[in-house]
């Protein structure tokens, strides 16, 4: 846990540190996961090391987190390529929307943006969606 301390001194100095956490990163990627177990085995007691059910039980979970992430950026990718040809209202910043047909997705920093009027939003910036039409008619009886 002294890493939590150094990193939470460091914040309070105002210090620059390359351990710091900025306020806007609150969520734990995989990368610092590795080094909170990397950190764990270097500093543990070895005259009491932990079990390997413990350890098989952190692979795991680094495995389980993995899998979500992969799965969660499929899924937000999916939600973009169905909004192909839909009409879209973005909110571009705090005072200026913009709205248009989605043109195409890409895949910016491994997160899907929507391209509207060739400029690309983030699906979070979404604020309406119109789906597209589909050129069909409903079929008509002769009655």
């Amino acid at each position: 846990m002294s890493t939590v301390s150094s990193i939470n001194s460091s914040n309070n100095t105002g210090s620059s540190s390359s351990d710091t956490v900025s306020g806007s990163q609150q969520t734990l990627t995989q990368n610092n996961f590795l080094q909170l177990l990397v950190s764990q085995m270097e500093n543990q007691d070895p005259l009491d090391p932990q079990s390997d059910t413990q350890m098989a039980a952190q692979m795991a979970q680094f495995t389980s987190l993995q899998q979500t992430t992969a799965m969660s950026s499929s899924l937000s990718m999916m939600q973009a390529d169905t909004l192909v040809g839909s009409t879209v209202n973005v909110q571009v910043d705090s005072k200026t929307s913009a709205s248009g047909v989605v043109s195409g997705v890409a895949l910016v920093s491994g997160t899907p943006e929507v391209m509207v009027n060739g400029t690309d939003y983030a699906l979070s910036q979404i604020t309406s969606i119109t789906p597209a039409a589909t050129g069909n008619t409903p079929p008509t009886t002769g009655q």
